[in-house]
C-alpha cells in the first residue's frame, strides 16, 4: 500500500469517526447520494465506516469483497493498512482533500475508529455504454468496434491491437474542477520526444475549470484558431487510432468521450480511410484520387458556375449555353442569389437531417431535397442547371471521409462563390491562392501542414496522392520525425529486394 506524505493537501483526517462523518457531511453537503455505512469489523471492537457516492461505484463489489469480508470472515487487525480486501489496489490517505477527489472519481473510502489513515478502494462501477459500430466511420471490411466513454476501456482496444512493451501512455489531468484524464498514447523508440514535449506543454498550459468533451480539448491545444482545418484528427475507430501510434504519431484519449485525437496531422492525412487498407491497392488509389478531386469541385463548382454565367460565358460552348439559357429565361435572379439560395438551403436540410432521429433525418433529407428543389424549379426560382450544380456539389463533399474536413469545405464554398461573383475568373485563381497560401503556412505540433507537397517529398506520395502496394512502404511518415523511419521488413527491405 502507499502513503500519501504530501502536506499541501490541507486537512488531516480524525481518528474519531464522529468529526469524520461530520466533515464528510460538510465536504458533501446537499449530496443526497453520498452513503455512509457504519458497521463493527468481525471479532474485533473497532468501528468502520464506509463511504462511497451511489451510483459511482459497482455495488457487487461493494458487497462481496469488502462489506462481507469484514463482516463475517475471521480477520485480526492490527492496523487499517492489514486490512487485505478483494479488490484490485487499495491505497492510505490521510488527507481530506484527497479522500474527497477519490470520493468523487469513484472510490470508497474506509474509516476505522482510532486509525489516523483512512483505506481507499477501487470500487468504480458506473454506468456505461456497450462497444458498438462506428456510426460516422463506417466501413465495408474493417472492424466494427468503436470507442466508448471510458479511458481504460479505450486504452484497452488500443492496446489489443498493439500488445507492444514500447506502447508507452502518459496521464494527465485537464479542469480545475472536471479534473478529465487524458492519456496519450505513442510508441517510446519511435515518436519524436521534441514533438512529445511541445504536445505536453499544450496540454499542461490548458487553465479551465473543466473540459465535456474532446472538440474542447482539440480548440485549446491546436497551434491556429483562424482557420476551418482541421488539425488534429479525431476517430471514433481503435483500428485506425493505432494504426496511426503505428505511423510515429500521438493519440490523445480522454475520459467521457468515445472520440480519440491524433496528432500531427496533414492535409493529405485526412483523405485516408482505414478501407483503403483493405482493398487492392489500384482501387485504393483511384479512390483515394477521387477524394482530391471531389475536395476542389466541392469548393470551387458553384463559385465556377457563377463566373461563367457572369462574366466568362464565351468559354461555354454554344450548345450547352444554349441550354443553360432556355433553362434560366424564367429565372428573375442573378446566378449568385440562385446559388446562395440553393445552398443555404442544402446546408439546412443537411443540419434537419442530423438533428432529427435517423429514420425521420432521412426522410426529411430526401422528400426534402427532392420536393424543395423541384417546386424552385417549376416555381421559377432557380433553374434546372443550378439544382444540378448543388446536388454535384453536395455529393462531392459526402465523398471525402472526414467529417471535419468536409465542414471547413461547406464553409469555404461561401468566399469562393462571392468573390467568383465580384471578379470572374480572376477572383477564383486568387481565391484558390490565399487558400493554398494559407495552408502552406499552417503547422501542426510542428509539422507542415502541406506535407508531403510542401515541403515536397516525392517518397512520401506512397501513401498519399495515392496508395501503393503495403509491401511498397517501408518507411514511416518523414513529416512525423520518427525515430525509426523503417517499419517493416529485415533490414528495412522486402522480401523480394534482400
Amino acid at each position: 500500500m502507499q502513503k500519501w506524505l504530501d502536506s499541501a493537501n490541507g486537512e488531516l483526517i480524525s481518528t474519531d469517526l464522529t468529526v469524520n462523518i461530520k466533515k464528510l457531511h460538510t465536504v458533501f453537503c446537499d449530496a443526497p447520494d453520498l452513503i455512509t455505512t457504519k458497521f463493527i469489523i468481525n471479532q474485533t471492537n473497532h468501528s468502520a465506516l464506509l463511504v462511497y457516492l451511489d451510483g459511482m461505484v459497482d455495488k457487487t463489489t461493494i458487497n462481496n469483497d469488502i462489506l462481507r469480508p469484514l463482516l463475517f470472515e475471521n480477520r485480526s487487525f492490527t492496523g487499517i493498512t492489514s486490512l487485505d480486501l478483494y479488490v484490485g489496489s487499495s491505497e492510505a490517505v490521510q488527507y481530506w482533500r484527497i479522500i474527497e477527489q477519490s470520493i468523487l472519481r469513484g472510490q470508497s473510502a474506509l474509516f476505522v475508529e482510532g486509525e489516523d489513515h483512512c483505506l481507499l478502494l477501487n470500487t468504480q462501477g458506473w454506468p456505461q455504454r456497450d462497444i458498438s459500430e462506428p456510426l460516422s466511420e463506417s466501413v465495408i471490411k474493417g472492424s466494427r468496434q468503436s470507442f466508448v466513454e471510458s479511458i481504460g476501456q479505450n486504452i484497452s482496444m488500443i492496446r489489443r491491437y498493439i500488445p507492444d512493451k514500447e506502447l508507452k501512455i502518459k496521464e494527465m489531468q485537464v479542469g480545475l474542477r472536471s479534473q478529465t484524464k487524458v492519456g496519450l498514447l505513442y510508441l517510446g523508440d519511435v515518436i519524436n520526444s521534441e514533438m512529445l514535449s511541445e504536445l505536453e506543454e499544450r496540454i499542461k498550459g490548458v487553465s479551465i475549470d473543466g473540459i465535456i468533451n474532446i472538440g474542447e480539448l482539440e480548440e485549446l491545444i491546436e497551434s491556429n484558431s483562424f482557420t476551418p482545418f482541421p488539425q488534429y484528427l479525431t476517430t471514433e475507430r481503435p483500428d485506425s487510432a493505432a494504426s496511426h501510434i503505428l505511423q510515429g504519431r500521438i493519440v490523445i484519449v480522454m475520459d467521457h468521450s468515445p472520440w480519440v485525437m491524433v496528432g500531427p496531422m496533414t492535409l493529405a492525412s485526412f483523405f485516408q480511410s482505414a478501407d483503403d487498407y483493405s482493398m487492392r491497392w489500384i482501387i485504393a488509389s483511384f479512390i483515394r484520387m477521387l477524394r482530391f478531386v471531389s475536395f476542389f469541385v466541392s469548393i470551387f463548382l458553384p463559385a465556377l458556375y457563377i463566373a461563367a454565367l457572369t462574366f466568362h460565358y464565351e468559354i461555354i460552348p454554344l450548345g450547352l449555353i444554349l441550354s443553360i439559357g432556355e433553362s434560366r429565361e424564367r429565372v428573375p435572379i442573378p446566378p449568385f442569389l440562385e446559388a446562395i439560395i440553393m445552398e443555404i438551403t442544402l446546408e439546412m436540410l443537411r443540419e434537419a437531417g442530423l438533428r432529427l432521429p435517423s429514420k425521420i433525418g432521412q426522410t426529411v433529407g430526401i422528400v426534402g431535397g427532392i420536393v424543395i428543389g423541384q417546386a424552385a424549379v417549376s416555381a421559377g426560382i432557380v433553374s434546372n442547371i443550378m439544382v444540378i450544380v448543388v446536388a454535384a456539389t453536395a455529393i462531392a463533399s459526402f465523398i471525402l471521409p472526414n467529417a471535419d474536413l468536409s465542414a471547413a469545405v461547406r464553409i469555404l464554398r461561401f468566399p469562393m462563390m462571392i468573390v467568383s461573383y465580384m471578379f470572374g475568373i480572376v477572383g477564383i485563381v486568387i481565391g484558390l491562392m490565399v487558400m493554398l497560401v494559407h495552408l502552406l503556412s499552417m503547422e501542426s505540433l510542428g509539422t507542415p501542414y502541406g506535407s508531403p507537397f510542401a515541403p515536397f517529398q516525392i517518397t512520401a506520395w506512397k501513401d498519399n496522392l495515392v496508395r501503393l502496394p503495403i509491401w511498397s512502404m517501408m518507411k514511416r511518415p518523414k513529416s512525423n520525425h520518427p525515430k525509426q523511419e523503417i517499419r517493416q521488413g529485415k533490414n528495412g527491405m522486402h522480401g523480394d529486394e534482400k
